[in-house]
């Protein structure tokens, strides 16, 4: 089998690896050869990719990730939802599916990994999103990794991101009775209360987030949702309540000269603290759960889906390095066709 008229594509490769803070010289578009087509794969045209912190971390050479090292002088991939445009008897033309062989317009993909979506009439784009990985993760971390309980008061930080801003929203539908988040910026913190329906929203901008959040919650929090690592999660520990618990979602502000200090761990004894760490694939036994539940919520209107959306591939790289900068509410994503 062949793959048609279509025998190369357009791709983002990385040309180079920052020495810091990556930018556009990093990264360049080139042609992509794709390879003839085998019984066991469709050729995918890629409607949406998804741009996601975890990236940064994949630009170095560090092993401190749960997936590979991007390679110079190799096309990026990550997270994508495209209709199939040549395929087979089980995955025929015209099916979406979801695959990880983003940041480029065609990818051969195979049949075992590829998941076919049924839209369910909800817009493509939230099955990379809210029905997709990132509230996927928002799921598992609040009902397997820490086991959310009724009248829970739960802090997130990352808030208004695509994981953070999903985590607050379903904390509040599955019972918690009182949710806060953190953002950057008052219009991004106001954002959570007025968008989201977290009952207070801290611009950890404005002043420390220790101090902020033992105003907003004088009386402890029970659950923390870590999406940052760093001073977050150390106002998080002095802020929890006896037997609290934390979810370990990401650390993205970690690792730098001005981290602290590990004795903040103390906390973890002296509360009974559980800090758990899960990735998400580990829980695929509680995919079908998920998707009917946030299916549910966003047909009857009770959870808000927000997305920012950028167009094309040429401006792929724009969208990640402001998502890096906290340029996005919500999922960014960025829209191929």
């Amino acid at each position: 089998m062949t793959t048609g008229v279509v025998t190369s594509t357009r791709a983002v490769f990385l040309s180079e690896r920052p020495s810091g803070d990556p930018g556009p010289q990093n990264f360049e578009i080139r042609d992509l050869p794709l390879a003839e087509r085998t019984a066991d794969q469709v050729l995918v045209r890629n409607l949406f990719m998804s741009v996601d912190p975890s990236m940064r971390g994949r630009l170095a050479t560090s092993e401190m990730h749960y997936t590979t090292n991007f390679q110079v002088d190799a096309p990026l991939d990550g997270s994508a939802l495209g209709v199939v445009v040549d395929g087979t008897e089980d995955v025929p033309a015209g099916s979406y599916v979801r695959h990880r062989l983003g940041w480029r317009e065609h990818a051969v993909v195979d049949i075992a990994a590829a998941t076919v979506i049924e839209p369910r009439g909800i817009d493509l784009h939230h099955w990379l999103g809210v029905l997709g990985q990132t509230g996927f993760t928002a799921y598992v971390g609040l009902v397997r990794a820490v086991g959310l309980r009724t009248g829970d008061t739960v802090f997130v930080s990352a808030a208004a991101g695509a994981v953070g801003s999903a985590a607050g929203q379903f904390a509040k539908l599955l019972g918690a009775s009182r949710v806060l988040g953190s953002a950057g910026g008052p219009d991004k913190a106001a954002l959570l209360t007025e968008r989201f329906g977290f009952d207070d929203g801290i611009d950890y901008r404005e002043r420390p987030i220790g101090d902020a959040l033992r105003a907003f919650a004088p009386d402890g929090i029970d659950l923390y949702f870590d999406n940052v690592g760093g001073d977050h999660l150390v106002a998080a520990l002095a802020s929890m309540n006896q037997r609290g618990r934390v979810a370990l979602c990401g650390m993205i502000s970690n690792g730098g000269p001005d981290s602290p200090p590990m004795d903040h761990l103390m906390n973890a004894i002296l509360k009974r603290i559980t800090l758990q760490g899960f990735i998400v694939r580990d829980h695929e036994d509680l995919r079908p759960e998920f998707e009917d539940q946030v299916a549910e919520w966003l047909a009857s209107g009770r959870l808000i889906a927000e997305s920012t959306i950028h167009d094309g591939l040429d401006n792929a790289v724009d969208a990640f390095l402001s998502m890096l900068g906290g340029g996005n509410v919500g999922k960014m994503l960025v829209r191929l066709s």
